[in-house]
């Protein structure tokens, strides 16, 4: 069967799984769209102002959109977050202190994120680390690739200030979260413990269900612009969204304390974060229609691809293990040569900062490590997994993956 006929046959097969993920793309547009009419969103607030950023009408507005999407008390929408991984130090650092204690619920965190914590990298990352400035961290190990409730039962304590559930399955081969995954683990924390703060790292998660993590217990939430949230076109920054103590602690820790959300000028951003927002539920459902249709082809040409296309859909990744370094170096590069901007270019691996290992990164994208356009990674290391995640629309996944099916079969 040729590339054409495989994809042929694999999307009359998925028309149950897309008229699923049609429906959610419809409740969270309208989600959005309700928070933008009841926040009387207007062409005013997408002017700015300069110097310290002082009384900025359109940053407080967006601030009120994101938070009513997510269903919060506050949200902190700021280009001036470097990453997902800044966001969430922010998050981290802000509402952590010297003796807090830090439980990490679903076994090792991504990669940047333990040098963040302080479990790795060198000694000056280390001193600057959570754990360099005395926060106390522990780990509930995975049980069977998934996480293992009754330790935590066991670990959650009248000491445990925070718990950090990521959401998305990092470099690892665990499943991803679900959001009744992560209702249920908030509510285990909260019996043990009502003031332990349950923070989850949503990044790649954003808008793949009809409900977010602070809809079911979660207190605060973090993630990046140039992923989901941003719908593709928002060129830098992060959100936090929670209750608004701790977001505005996270504020203190951006900026400076007593400046906290109050500063900070946007530098013209606010159309687009708030567009970004807007167009965001259809991007996303146009990147999970792409990472179902990679799993069911995949499967086909009998590669281990998880998730299976007939599981429940949490984020945006699609893994395709690969058991040795050469192929999942040969499928990085295919990514790359079908992508839009720098096709031509020919990745490599490489050590890249937060990473202890060498990662290749394909990643042909308009917005520099934008992983809602088309892109794949992995760290060249066992079991040497692609990590394929993202789509700007559906069709540009569609031709990749026929371009991908095409090359193998001529392989073979």
């Amino acid at each position: 069967m040729n590339s054409y006929e495989l994809i042929k046959k694999a999307e009359r097969e998925l028309q149950q799984q897309f008229e699923i993920i049609d429906e959610i793309r419809v409740f969270n547009q309208e989600k959005v769209l309700n928070a933008f009419i009841e926040n009387k969103v207007a062409p005013e607030h997408f002017y700015t102002v300069s110097g310290y950023g002082h009384d900025d009408l359109g940053r407080e507005v967006l601030d009120k959109v994101f938070a009513d999407v997510f269903k919060t008390e506050k949200a902190l929408v700021r280009i001036h977050f470097a990453s997902g991984t800044h966001t969430l130090a922010c998050a981290l650092f802000g509402n952590l202190k010297y003796g807090d204690k830090l439980l990490s619920v679903a076994g090792q965190p991504y990669d940047t994120m333990q040098e963040v914590i302080g479990t790795m990298g060198d000694e000056e990352t280390k001193r600057a680390s959570l754990i360099g400035n005395g926060v106390l961290y522990d780990e509930v190990p995975l049980k069977n690739d998934t996480v293992d409730l009754d330790t935590l039962r066991n670990k959650v304590d009248k000491n445990t200030t925070m718990v950090l559930i990521q959401r998305s399955k990092g470099y690892s081969t665990r499943k991803s979260l679900t959001i009744e995954d992560i209702e249920e683990i908030c509510k285990i924390v909260k019996s043990k413990n009502p003031e332990c703060i349950c923070f989850v790292d949503n990044c790649y998660g954003e808008f793949v269900d009809t409900k977010e993590p602070t809809e079911v217990g979660a207190d605060l939430m973090a993630g990046s612009l140039i992923k989901n949230a941003g719908g593709g076109i928002v060129e830098a920054g992060g959100y936090i969204a929670g209750k608004a103590l701790y977001v505005e602690r996270a504020a203190n820790r951006l900026t400076a304390p007593g400046i906290g959300s109050e500063g900070g000028a946007m530098f013209n951003q606010h159309r687009l974060i708030f567009q970004g927002l807007f167009m965001a539920p259809s991007v996303v459902s146009e990147a999970v229609k792409g990472a179902v249709l990679a799993s069911k082809v995949f499967d086909e040409i009998g590669y281990n691809s998880t998730p299976k296309y007939n599981e429940k859909r949490t984020d945006i990744i699609q893994n395709i293990t690969f058991g040795s370094p050469e192929p999942l170096e040969k499928f990085c590069r295919t990514i790359q040569s079908l992508s839009p901007v720098n096709g031509y270019v020919t990745p490599i691996p490489e050590y890249i900062p937060g990473y202890e290992d060498q990662v290749i990164m394909a990643g042909g994208t308009f917005i520099e490590g934008s992983t809602i356009e088309l892109s794949a990674d992995g760290p060249m290391r066992a079991p040497y997994v692609a990590y394929m995640q993202g789509g700007l629309n559906y069709a540009h996944v569609k031709i990749a993956l026929r371009k991908i099916i095409e090359k193998i079969q001529n392989e073979h």
